[in-house]
């Protein structure tokens, strides 16, 4: 297992890596009839028959992810000093080193000041950063910056285990392996009892699964 851990000052999210244009589904089609062919296959054979149309929309799909939504915040201005913690995310992203598939389970903290967000902007965050060739890293980073912009402060933690095939499934194919990325600003950063907390919780929802 793997484990960064990067306490940042705040800053606004940056332009996020991905698309730039839209998709022609047509051309992606057409290349990868094209690599089927290289790789010694017959595209028109039964089975493969309309596989490049079918892999050329599910591009399309993948890297046309909804947009992350406006985060929406209730006022709750009893609140001080509560840890809230949003677990049991799971999403799917592609490493952009060898475009294979990587399980992310997503674990996100913050502590509310005035306001709560909406339990459900948590997925959609997460699933907006993942559709998209992706470092865990990065997404780590991606989903907390874009987190600490909704609530207005820093006071955020976000643990990421990932699952990639590019380790499982080529190279030391090793399946057991995970990776664990952890962000953490503001309070998380400098509160050793807060960090454990939250730590401890998380590990705790990872173990159950």
């Amino acid at each position: 297992m793997t484990t960064s851990i990067a306490s940042p000052a705040v800053v606004p999210p940056a332009a996020a890596p991905g698309p730039t244009a839209a998709i022609d589904t047509g051309r992606v089609a057409g290349l990868i009839h094209q690599l089927l062919v290289e790789l010694g296959e017959d595209p028109a054979r039964e089975g493969l028959n309309g596989t490049p149309d079918r892999v050329a929309a599910w591009w399309n799909a993948f890297l046309s992810p909804d947009g992350a939504a406006t985060a929406t915040c209730f006022t709750e201005s009893q609140l001080g000093g509560q840890l809230v913690i949003v677990g049991g995310m799971s999403v799917w992203s592609l490493c952009e080193h060898h475009m294979l598939p990587m399980n992310l389970q997503v674990t996100a903290g913050y502590v509310p000041d005035g306001e709560v967000v909406g339990l459900s902007k948590f997925g959609r965050i997460a699933q907006h950063f993942a559709g998209r060739l992706q470092v865990q890293e990065r997404f780590t980073r991606q989903v907390a910056e874009y987190l600490g912009d909704v609530i207005g402060h820093e006071d955020v933690a976000v643990a990421v285990r990932g699952v990639h095939l590019c380790m499982s499934m080529r190279g030391v194919r090793m399946e057991e392996a995970r990776t664990t990325t952890v962000h953490s600003g503001g309070r998380f950063g400098t509160d050793l009892v807060l960090s454990q907390q939250f730590l401890t919780l998380t590990t705790g929802l990872w173990g159950a699964r």
